[in-house]
């Protein structure tokens, strides 16, 4: 654990494991609700000095740990991939990714405005300034372990917060590794804490009800998003969560089927289907369906799975055995309610992949709304076909979910394209996009899918309390 500074052990640890083999990688610390306690104290310790410093000072230390994080980009995509499984390809990425919050908010340090506003008094004056909310504590999950971490301790940095952070207790390499870059980066002792535990809610809970943590940002599933938020809630603790998603992909009769149905793939097999923005219902007009299914067909055939760091892999295992347990009774639910399976449905035991947890990649088609799949987020590699036609209201098909964070849409019509984004309740619609992402963007949801927004300004907003000055003079 990293806490005021120092790189703390503890004689109690837990394993942490590769998902692709079952390898053991390391042992780690164990931490406790009480070395919780003793990170926000440091992080309150300081926060006083942290808070006074200029922006640029700030940003400038920003701006540091992006330049280490882009020269270790290829040790951290390496970590990441044995220890979270997804393919190198896609784990250079993401660090590609985390450090673009790093320079972003480096940036937006440095515009943290404040205004005046008139006074109905001819010797009275409004000023308003935007100052930092505090000790924040910041839950992370697996399946991004690298640029979760960098969307919220960036911003924190820049709008003058200190941080304790609990990683996902299946990825808690990457965490240390980007702690150590912000250490070489100049973080000030307290500035920056990590507490890693094999049981995160004692950590969760020590976060809740500590009176000295202003701000707690979430990432995760919406069933634990509740149980903090309530929680928080009698201290009216400043809260963002980002949870689960239930995405639609709609592809209307006008679109093209097999550009589509390629957009599909892509972003349906992200990080095997562990990505919240996953499409899980797949929504197809019935006039394009035959070349939109066979192109996904094709598509997903040649999907190869196995370790992350073999050569051609694009499938990489499910987080653990609850995960593919999970995704499987999804697919039998389906079958067995009259789906009909193309491909894959089973887990994956040939060439060595019996000691990971793969799943084939798997195609259903007639999905329906009384099938498992088609109300719960999969998190897996399954992609749920169902037809419509012009009869149905395909809007209220996507909206029928408690979920409203991302959203598909394939058209060549723009005023359907319009109509669609400003009537499906989702908090991002990507329109023959499948990736509304960037550091630059506000990244999050609505209804269920949870509170807030991260990344660009609105990411910094999260971070930062309102201030009013009213002066007679």
């Amino acid at each position: 654990m990293f806490i005021n500074g120092t790189w703390l052990e503890r004689q109690d640890q837990f394993p942490v494991t590769n998902p692709a083999n079952g390898e053991l990688i390391a042992q780690v610390a164990n931490g406790t609700r009480e070395d919780a306690a003793t990170a926000i104290a440091a992080a309150a310790a300081a926060f006083p000095a942290w808070s006074q410093t200029t922006s640029y000072e700030r940003s400038a230390l920003l701006y540091r740990a992006h330049q280490l994080m882009r020269e270790q980009q290829e040790e951290l995509a390496r970590l990441m991939t044995r220890e979270q499984g997804k393919p190198l390809a896609a784990a250079r990425i993401e660090v590609a990714y985390g450090a673009d919050f790093l320079l972003w908010f480096a940036e937006e340090a440095k515009r943290i405005y404040g205004e005046t506003i008139p006074s109905a008094r001819s010797n009275q004056r409004f000023l308003v300034q935007h100052r930092p909310v505090g000790v924040v504590g910041a839950v992370t999950p697996w399946n991004y372990p690298v640029s979760m971490i960098t969307r919220k301790v960036a911003p924190a940095l820049a709008a003058g917060c200190t941080v304790v952070l609990k990683p996902a207790e299946a990825t808690p390499l990457t965490a240390m590794a980007l702690f150590r870059i912000f250490a070489a980066a100049g973080a000030p002792a307290g500035c920056v804490n990590l507490v890693t535990a094999a049981e995160p809610a004692p950590i969760g809970e020590e976060f809740c009800t500590n009176p000295l943590v202003r701000k707690l940002t979430f990432t995760g599933s919406t069933a634990v998003g509740k149980q903090l938020a309530t929680l928080a809630a009698p201290q009216l603790k400043r809260v963002s969560m980002e949870l689960g998603g239930h995405a639609p992909f709609i592809v209307f009769a006008d679109a093209d089927p097999v550009h589509a149905a390629k957009g599909a793939a892509l972003v349906k097999f992200l990080n095997t289907g562990q990505a919240c923005i996953c499409p899980n219902r797949i929504y197809v007009h019935r006039s394009i369906l035959e070349p939109f299914v066979q192109t996904l067909l094709d598509r997903i055939t040649a999907m190869r799975a196995g370790n992350g760091l073999d050569q051609g892999v694009q499938v990489g295992p499910l987080v653990n055995q609850a995960a593919l347990d999970k995704v499987d009774a999804q697919v039998r639910d389906a079958v067995d309610r009259g789906a009909s399976l193309l491909c894959g449905g089973h887990r994956l035991t040939d060439r060595g992949l019996d000691q990971g947890t793969f799943y084939a990649p798997t195609l259903l088609t007639g999905v329906r709304p009384e099938m498992l799949i088609y109300r719960e987020e999969t998190f897996g590699p399954v992609a749920a076909v169902i037809p419509f036609d012009d009869r149905d209201d395909i809007i209220a098909m996507a909206n029928d979910t408690d979920y409203g964070l991302a959203a598909y849409v394939y058209t060549r019509d723009l005023k359907r394209a319009l109509r669609s984004f400003e009537q499906l309740q989702f908090g991002m619609v990507g329109i023959n996009d499948i990736n509304p992402t960037s550091a630059a963007a506000p990244f999050g949801g609505i209804k269920l899918s949870g509170l807030g927004r991260e990344g660009a300004r609105l990411g910094l907003e999260e971070y930062l309390d309102v201030r009013l000055a009213g002066i007679t003079i």
